[in-house]
């Protein structure tokens, strides 16, 4: 009898360390987890290597890496891509290091909002659209259309959540496929 009580603890235990690590999806084919932080996980997702050198030019590693929470709003490396040819060349750039810290900034939410919580706050506004300030200062909105999640910047340009709530030990990532770009 206490074996068979010993297995079927076992077998619970097996069932919620799965369920705990499937709580996350895999991002740029990479798993992600929550006992990590938000730089940890990052630099495992094939998607983000164009991110994590920005970060690391900007020298925001141990800022993304300290307790936090943050919400970061994470472009894919497609994301970068699509921007005028020659950008990300300049912003990695060792003398524009301010604009770049400016625009990474404008990715990132002191604490921890979760997709269900933007869209719930964007559903209950009166005009569509729940604003939120970012660490660099700016502005940004979100918005629901057809189901899906979208993050607006201040020049109107949308940034569709790909993969919401990629839960960190210090925040969450919410994976977009635009660059948002501060005024």
């Amino acid at each position: 009898m206490k074996f068979t009580t010993f297995l079927a603890s076992t077998v619970a235990a097996a069932a919620i360390a799965t369920a705990a690590l499937a709580a996350n999806p895999d991002v740029g084919g990479a798993p992600m987890f929550e006992s990590k932080n938000i730089v940890e996980n990052a630099v495992n997702s094939k998607d983000h290597t164009t991110l994590v050198a920005a970060v690391q030019a900007a020298g925001l590693v141990d800022t993304l890496a300290s307790p936090g929470p943050f919400t970061v709003f994470a472009p894919v490396n497609a994301a970068f891509d699509a921007l005028p040819a020659g950008t990300v060349d300049t912003l990695l750039a060792p003398e524009n290091k301010d604009q770049l810290t400016k625009v990474l900034t404008a990715h990132v939410v002191a604490g921890k909002i979760s997709g269900a919580e933007l869209m719930e706050k964007a559903n209950a506004s009166d005009n569509g659209y729940y604003q939120f300030l970012t660490v660099s200062g700016d502005t940004l909105s979100a918005t629901v259309r057809g189901g899906k999640l979208y993050i607006v910047d201040e020049s109107g340009n949308g940034a569709g959540v790909t993969i919401a709530d990629v839960n960190q030990s210090n925040g969450v990532i919410h994976v977009v496929n635009s660059v948002l770009v501060p005024k």
